[in-house]
């Protein structure tokens, strides 16, 4: 909790000194759109496998899970009632889907019932006992430094896709109040590692609220609000299964792959790094580093066909950085 702690004052100083809004903001328009597309089939691939549609396989890495188990078959029919409701215009079509087949779930015995109401835990085991001390410890700097990147590229990526699918991003693809939003966001660090939780980071599950039509930030207060009275309904909340938040997972990931569709195909120099930061970033499992290979192979394209002008200079310090870090951390 130490090493998050110092994690999460770095992140407050970055936003505060705007080095990492200087980072967000130089990231191309191109890749930006590339970034909410890549997160959104990375969650599609999240989708799948909770389903258990997708599976893990030896010989072909992923396979074709057992569609015939009434998981797969209640969350594939979770997600033609989400898109049905949604077409129809029917508000909260992905609550309605998840509950739905939650319910059924419970009926068919899939899902045990746990109960509606319990005490929350009590924090004292962990409130403010991060031990700060000794996170400045030489052995676990680099905990600490590993955590600070971690949140730098992975809740970057998030904020960029979440501002892209809700269209918040302006003419020239940046993020007005940006640096309110950095702040907010690194705050939450320290504050959760005093209260005794890991980093906590912008969750990409949040574009289910802008798909819902949320777009202020009395959605957020209202959702913060909802989060703390179900400390007292924790048992109803567990008895949510995978296979009833998977489809709405998908159908997000759906929304957020239209991005894809304002891509410039014409230029290569352009498409090509788009899609190698999706590609990268779903099948690695990683949002960070879908974001440097998309960074690094569209500074290097631009370099290599004689497009240098197009570059700035924050963009070519952010691919020289994150090269750096694979060559030598």
């Amino acid at each position: 909790m130490g090493a998050v702690f110092l994690s999460g004052v770095m992140f407050v100083l970055f936003s505060l000194f705007k080095v990492r809004e200087w980072f967000v903001n130089a990231i191309p328009a191109g890749l930006k759109l590339s970034i909410s597309a890549g997160v959104g089939l990375f969650v599609a691939l999240v989708a799948l496998h909770q389903a258990g549609i997708v599976t893990a396989n030896a010989d072909t890495l992923v396979s074709i899970g057992n569609i015939k188990s009434p998981q797969a078959l209640l969350a594939m029919a979770g997600f033609l009632l989400m898109v049905a409701l949604d077409k129809r215009g029917v508000p909260g079509a992905i609550l309605i889907g998840i509950l739905a087949v939650t319910g059924v779930s419970i009926a068919m015995g899939v899902t045990q019932y746990g109960g509606i109401t319990s005490i929350p835990p009590s924090l004292a085991p962990t409130f403010l006992h991060a031990d700060i001390k000794g996170a400045l410890n030489g052995a676990v700097l680099g905990v600490v430094l590993s955590f600070f990147l971690m949140s730098l590229f992975e809740t970057s990526g998030t904020l960029i896709a979440i501002a892209s699918r809700g269209g918040f991003l302006d003419d020239n693809g940046k993020l007005p109040r940006l640096k309110r939003a950095l702040l907010a966001d690194s705050l939450a660090i320290s504050a959760g590692a005093l209260l005794g939780t890991s980093s906590t980071t912008s969750y990409i599950e949040s574009t289910t609220g802008i798909a819902a039509g949320g777009r202020t930030g009395l959605t957020a207060v209202v959702i913060a609000l909802l989060f703390l009275g179900s400390l007292f309904f924790a048992p109803l909340a567990a008895m949510i299964p995978p296979h009833a938040t998977a489809p709405a997972l998908l159908f997000v990931a759906i929304l957020m792959l239209k991005s894809l569709a304002d891509l410039n195909w014409q230029d290569l120099t352009e498409s090509a790094p788009a899609v190698v930061c999706v590609t990268v970033m779903a099948f690695t499992f990683s949002i960070s580093d879908g974001i440097a290979f998309g960074t690094i192979a569209y500074v290097f394209l631009k370099l290599s066909s004689g497009q240098h002008r197009s570059l700035n200079v924050p963009i070519v310090v952010v691919a020289a950085l994150f090269l750096g870090r694979y060559l030598f951390l």
